[in-house]
């Protein structure tokens, strides 16, 4: 099935390789075997853009415990307006999973962006799964009917992919480990940037049962940190990790792995124990969202920080990086042999 929007982007799901899930599991159950997950192409060239962010913790406006309802639909006004060629959302898209008033949210406040035709890829997040995880579900893939029930999947946009991982479930082991190291088995050499989108961050210097909020790294976030470094030292392809859950920005480099918490897109802010060798050492609450730009070889990562002053929405690039790689190894050809003379 192919879907055109008016950014004349070609939105292709690759159906011989999607297999939906028989039955989906509660988040604790264990993972059904299943076949290859879905494998979605943007049909676009270097170079474009794209947002990533995450916990925007949908509901009523009246709802503004959990999260800030003007600012929220600030942030999508601006990526709106920012014309990527398609968003990616790391997880907490409601505040209840299985509540319909806050999907029915989510499509009001979100349709500023559909209706421009850009696709937004979603993660799974913890309030995804809220009490009733499999109404939370059931919920999550009507709004999002093209992932055809799979809870992890691939996105090949140009010269990158992604890989969004369900952090509910094992990233190193299981059906999703196993696809996911089968996938980086057969990446495709002209692959520059491998980015990985999930909801619980690998790193970061939140903790839980921190004043006003927080989470701490988990075991198998970690452990997936340590297998993604692990790959990247015989890599010539970027690996950027971009996770939220915690209701702020941060960015750190471990073993040649960039990684990116971006879970500022409306959810109460946490506060982060900023350390001097930090790349992002503002303290206070972070909201904002990523804007990722991809050229040839090369990418750029803004955060655009939101400040609300007098009632009026003011942007700022809060932090930036550029990443770099060099140019695929071609195999070299065997020289062949001087033609003989004969006279």
């Amino acid at each position: 099935m192919i879907v055109r929007s008016r950014a004349l982007l070609t939105f292709v799901l690759l159906l011989a390789a999607t297999a939906a899930f028989a039955q989906q599991p509660s988040a604790n159950s264990p993972e059904p075997a299943a076949k290859e997950p879905l494998a979605l192409t943007v049909k676009i060239r270097a170079p474009f853009t794209f947002v990533a962010y995450g916990d925007l913790r949908e509901a009523p406006p009246t709802n503004t415990t959990a999260t800030d309802p003007v600012r929220r639909q600030a942030i999508i006004d601006a990526i709106a307006a920012a014309r990527p060629a398609f968003v990616e959302v790391g997880g907490d898209l409601v505040a209840k999973g299985d509540e319909e008033v806050d999907w029915q949210q989510w499509e009001k406040e979100t349709a500023v962006i559909r209706n421009h035709g850009i696709p937004i890829f979603p993660a799974i997040g913890n309030h995804e799964l809220y009490k009733d995880s499999q109404q939370g579900l059931a919920n999550y893939f009507q709004a999002f009917p093209f992932l055809k029930d799979n809870r992890y999947y691939s996105v090949r946009a140009a010269n990158t992919i992604t890989f969004v991982l369900d952090s509910a479930l094992d990233e190193t082991n299981g059906p999703q480990g196993t696809w996911l190291q089968q996938q980086f088995q057969k990446l495709p050499p002209d692959i520059d940037f491998v980015f990985v989108l999930l909801h619980h961050p690998p790193y970061t210097h939140s903790q839980n049962r921190a004043p006003g909020g927080g989470h701490g790294a988990r075991p198998n976030e970690i452990a997936l940190a340590h297998w993604l470094e692990a790959q990247q030292k015989s890599m010539r392809a970027k690996i950027v990790v971009i996770a939220g859950h915690v209701h702020n920005y941060e960015r750190y480099s471990h073993g040649g792995v960039t990684y990116i918490v971006s879970g500022g897109g409306g959810a109460t802010p946490y506060n982060i124990p900023r350390e001097p060798g930090d790349a992002y050492r503002q303290p206070g609450p972070t909201y904002h969202y990523c804007l990722i730009k991809i050229f040839h070889r090369r990418m750029t990562l803004e955060m655009k920080r939101l400040d609300m002053v007098d009632g009026k929405a003011l942007w700022n690039t809060g932090d930036s990086v550029t990443l770099t790689v060099a140019p695929p190894i071609r195999p070299k050809k065997a020289n062949k042999p001087a033609p003989r003379i004969v006279r």
